[in-house]
């Protein structure tokens, strides 16, 4: 199979946990409580997966100013433009409360909300596809960090959206939508950075790590936080050392 569309193959797999997720979060009535904890394990998956998968490598690959670099401008591009979302209703995009505005309360917070989730899984799925330029087969530790932490915010975001009275059609739309295109974005970033030299590599990979520990921090942690707070910290740790024992198997 050429290496392109088994990039794409793995960043389908990966993104079409969120479809998973959603179908969890509209259909069952989980419990907010539960929903927090997932969310926080997901958190500690990403986290460890950032720390000793993405930015690891990205030092490996390029030295420490490219993997600096690169980090601090997909952070900054994240935060730019999740304000700007916010400001349009989605600042709330991964809550399962009653958090996110309804289309009557916010117009055009629908299409924001849509973005954001885009904005969320783009920059994992690049990753993925440009983990098989390096050895010729794919990090499934990054697969297996981005599959596991897409179910909860797959099963928040579409409880939220049940609660701010989304047709059922627009929230699976969506979902398989965004589930597409991480498997194409996967495939762009396996065939658009295939020969570049190691330093832009390196600062791909660590823009991308920025981006998501931005993302992570901003609509993962809060809704974490909000009903399991009392043991958020160690399930997040039980995410992180799960993730930890998958790079090390």
């Amino acid at each position: 199979m050429p290496e392109w569309l088994q990039a794409g193959g793995w960043g389908l797999l990966a993104g079409s946990a969120l479809l998973v997720g959603a179908a969890v979060g509209w259909f069952a009535r989980v419990p907010q409580r539960l929903i927090a904890s997932i969310m926080a394990f997901g958190a500690g998956v990403l986290l460890s997966a950032v720390s000793f998968e993405l930015i690891a490598e990205a030092h490996e690959q390029g030295g420490l100013l490219p993997t600096a670099l690169g980090a601090a401008a997909g952070a900054v591009v994240y935060t730019v433009a999740n304000l700007v979302l916010a400001r349009h209703g989605a600042r709330h995009r991964k809550r399962s409360g009653d958090q996110q505005p309804s289309e009557n309360e916010k117009p055009g917070s629908g299409s924001a909300i849509a973005v954001g989730a885009l904005l969320d899984g783009v920059p994992e799925s690049v990753v993925i596809g440009a983990s098989l330029l390096s050895g010729g087969t794919v990090s499934l530790v990054t697969v297996a960090a981005v599959f596991l932490s897409n179910v909860p915010e797959g099963l928040s975001s579409a409880a939220g959206m049940r609660q701010a009275g989304r047709p059922r059609r627009y929230v699976f739309l969506l979902w398989t939508g965004i589930a597409l295109i991480s498997g194409a974005a996967a495939l762009l970033g396996n065939t658009l950075l295939g020969g570049a030299p190691p330093e832009v590599l390196a600062g791909i990979t660590a823009l991308a790590a920025g981006a998501i520990l931005a993302m992570i921090t901003d609509t993962m942690v809060p809704e974490a936080f909000e009903d399991a707070h009392l043991l958020v910290g160690l399930i997040t740790v039980a995410g992180f050392l799960t993730a930890f024992a998958l790079s090390h198997a």
